[in-house]
């Protein structure tokens, strides 16, 4: 019953489409959940997913959440009583859902199934462009309908909360944000209403540090040799959500891994970008002063997360195809590896250049080379070589698939016409694929309808818009400049700082917490635009924003238009800037000797 409970605990078992098969069982040993929540979208997922639902029209969503996370598990889940919830829908809900209730009653069981819709707008695609829809962040204009692949509006948490109301065992959504699925089963515990904006805040907390796994348990950690247990025993997270608000953060007992105040932390500052204004469709959530404490080994405290009124709009992300593009690595080894790599790289584009010239075919709209093994992605911080054991990964995109296949066929003709060294371990040669470029842009909410259905019922669910003005956003006072001191060395900004780094679209987010709460003010100075463009000037075409969040002792760097056009369309090595606070974290700065003393 909604309000009963004072503390709900929810296991995360998916960050992705492709997480490990055995989260479900884990948790499921845990035996005291009470939900196990699933994410598994992204921007380049729902790419991929809009090709298979395309060539099939009962395809379209995570097949391996019915293969690998349901069929061996739903008998204990049944019997437990744990209820799921899961994004797995992704561009066919309906369809997941009819799967799954096929192997429900092969099993003999009794779940019922609710499905949360209303997100999907492909079928408007021709009236949102007469609409004149621009990018919210480039101002490009709105796609050719005839090349869109997907239109899907980032749902929120209430729709999730009406399914379990009504009695669904589990709830099967399309794209909604990732944190919905864990506030959608606070709201459906606790009762709580569409204007408490400090407890939605705190849910929306507890869903974010879940919705990428074990990366809140010592995956992708700074100190990942601090890790227990060996990664491949590591325990998924568990939050434990409070009525009021508190958060708790675990995993099962007997699991390899971490949860720690800088594992927990460094899933905090992850992809949020303005800590202040983290736009949900449920509420803007104010992260800026959650503080982080240790209440035991494995245990981690969250609270201070603040609330206000949400937007007017849904972020509505479109898919659409861009082109074409492919690439390969090839490897090389011996005396001067890079160099031999760079003209084979080299040789490999012209020869083709002069065959799409032949056959008057235009050439390619974008190339890329990099060298990895030389140290390519570290730009003005790259260390001299020689080097002797380098890839060279090289890239084209071209608007017709026959431009790229063209140059796959022309770059493997090179192997006996190249420099010595050339070697590599590959079947097939590569195939071109799609470019499916991101276009993002604001519907109004009332603009769209959701609908929830299952063997409970059908409901519909439209957003509350709310009616009072945003309240004023106070920024935190900015850290004092340390006062310059003589005696200095260098070190790295690990040393001072764990960091962990992603994307949203073109730009990347990289947060960066210091180890102790007196480094802070040094590194806030110290990293400010002009250093960061040292690291990342090779890369960077906007600008840098820095936020900080004192409650953590850490602040954000945004990165804008530094990834090449993002995961679903860019050509390079990194396009979702997963390494980019390892850069950060290798760049040396002056520290005072005083600040070592602490």
């Amino acid at each position: 019953m909604p309000g009963a409970s004072q503390t709900i605990r929810i296991g995360g078992a998916s960050g992705f489409w492709g997480d490990a098969a055995l989260a479900t069982e884990q948790l499921l040993g845990d035996e005291k959940l009470d939900f196990i929540v699933y994410d598994y979208l992204a921007e380049i997922t729902m790419a991929i997913l809009a090709r298979m639902r395309a060539a099939d029209p009962g395809a379209g969503f995570a097949g391996d959440f019915l293969t690998a996370a349901m069929r061996p598990n739903l008998a204990e889940i049944a019997r437990q009583r744990v209820r799921i919830i899961a994004n797995a829908g992704g561009m066919n809900p309906d369809a997941c859902a009819a799967e799954l209730r096929k192997i429900i009653a092969d099993q003999g069981l009794q779940l019922k199934v609710s499905t949360v819709t209303g997100d999907d707008l492909l079928p408007r695609a021709a009236e949102l462009a007469k609409a004149g829809h621009s990018d919210m962040f480039t101002n490009a204009a709105f796609p050719d309908p005839a090349s869109i692949a997907s239109i899907n509006a980032y749902l929120g948490a209430f729709p999730i909360a009406l399914a379990l109301d009504q009695g669904a065992d589990i709830v099967l959504t399309g794209r909604c944000v990732d944190s919905a699925v864990t506030l959608g089963a606070a709201i459906h515990a606790f009762g709580w209403q569409a204007d408490k904006y400090d407890l939605l805040a705190a849910g929306s907390l507890a869903g974010h540090i879940l919705e990428c796994g074990t990366q809140a348990t010592g995956g992708n950690f700074t100190d990942w040799h601090l890790i227990k247990g060996g990664f491949e025993t590591i325990g998924y997270p568990i939050a434990e959500l409070a009525a009021d608000g508190g958060v708790t953060i675990s995993k099962p007992e007997n699991t390899g891994g971490l949860v720690s105040a800088g594992t927990v932390a460094e899933q905090l500052v992850y992809e949020i970008g303005d800590p202040q204004a983290y736009l949900l469709p449920d509420v803007t959530c104010d992260f800026s002063g959650v503080t982080i404490r240790q209440t035991a080994p494995d245990r981690v405290a969250l609270t201070g997360a603040k609330g206000r009124a949400p937007t007017a709009h849904y972020k509505t992300c479109l898919t659409w195809q861009d082109g074409w593009r492919g690439g390969h690595l090839f490897g090389y080894y011996g005396i001067d590896a890079d160099q031999k790599a760079k003209a084979f790289a080299s040789a490999a584009i012209n020869r083709t250049s002069a065959a799409l010239a032949r056959r008057e075919m235009a050439g390619f709209t974008e190339t890329s080379v990099e060298i990895l093994g030389a140290e390519s992605q570290f730009g003005t911080n790259r260390r001299p070589g020689p080097w002797r054991e380098v890839n060279a990964k090289i890239a084209v995109r071209h608007t017709a698939a026959a431009g790229v296949g063209l140059f796959l066929k022309e770059a493997t003709g090179l192997g006996l016409s190249a420099p010595p060294g050339l070697s590599g371990f590959a079947g097939a040669r590569p195939k071109p694929s799609p470019v499916m470029a991101l276009f993002s842009f604001l519907l109004p909410k009332e603009a769209i309808s959701v609908t929830i259905a299952g063997e409970t019922g059908r409901q519909t669910y439209r957003a509350a818009i709310p009616t009072l003005p945003a309240s004023p956003l106070r920024r935190p006072a900015e850290p004092a400049k340390p006062a310059a001191e003589i005696e200095t060395r260098r070190l790295s900004v690990i040393d001072l700082a764990l960091a962990r780094s992603g994307d949203k679209g073109d730009s990347a987010n990289i947060g960066v917490i210091a180890r102790h709460p007196d480094y802070l003010p040094h590194l806030w100075h110290l990293l400010n635009e002009a250093e960061i463009r040292k690291v990342f000037g090779h890369f960077l075409k906007g600008g840098v924003e820095r936020y900080l969040l004192p409650g953590c002792h850490a602040f954000n760097i945004v990165l804008n238009g530094v990834l090449g056009g993002g995961g679903t369309s860019s050509l390079r090595n990194d396009p979702q800037a997963k390494g980019y606070a390892q850069l950060l974290l290798a760049h040396q700065i002056e520290v005072p000797n005083s600040l070592l003393e602490v």
